[in-house]
């Protein structure tokens, strides 16, 4: 049995869900509308103010299923409700972001600027090193994070480049200080 999924979602003032034959959830709410298709292996009810899932047989891939689309559903609400935002930090000498309308100019200490368009729901802001990453879709918002991150990872010597904010690289020690130990 899946924790997750016996856990029925409450829906907020303001947000309205659409369930289709073929398991198409529609959820709309004041900063836009999301939709996803589950498996059939699914069944979704709405009573009132919540959802309710259950599997269809008792195999271990529908309890993973169950528990998976619960939370899916779940994020779709608070997405639409709140939204999603990702913070990332630049650290590096020389390192700079610019925004560009919608998109950024990323200088990371390559002979060229790296240009990153934002695609479809997503938002930046840019204060000095900081990077913000905001949308509705949880997944694309951490995806483009993770995009924007692998231009130029954090490096172990000196910490240079793209991390989250809070993230904590493990600095690893250079040559001559590790001579000098021995």
């Amino acid at each position: 049995m899946s924790k997750i999924g016996k856990k029925s979602i409450d829906i907020p003032a303001g947000i309205t869900i659409s369930i289709s034959e073929k398991n198409e959830v529609v959820v709309k709410g004041s900063r836009g509308e999301l939709s996803d298709k589950f498996d059939s292996r699914i069944i979704i009810e709405q009573k009132e103010n919540q959802i309710s899932l259950s599997p269809k047989g008792n195999s271990k891939k529908n309890f993973a299923l169950w528990g998976l689309s619960r939370m899916l559903i779940a994020n779709m609400i608070e997405g639409v409700l709140n939204g999603y935002d990702k913070k990332l930090e630049i650290q590096g000498v020389g390192y700079k972001v610019i925004q560009k309308g919608k998109d950024l100019n990323l200088s990371l200490g390559f002979s060229h600027v790296v240009f990153f368009e934002a695609p479809k729901g997503i938002d930046f802001q840019v204060e000095k090193n900081i990077i913000t990453v905001s949308g509705i879709d949880k997944q694309l918002v951490g995806q483009v994070a993770a995009n924007i991150r692998s231009k130029k990872k954090p490096e172990p010597y000196k910490g240079k480049g793209i991390r989250y904010q809070g993230e904590v690289v493990r600095r690893k020690v250079g040559k001559k200080v590790a001579g000098t130990l021995a």
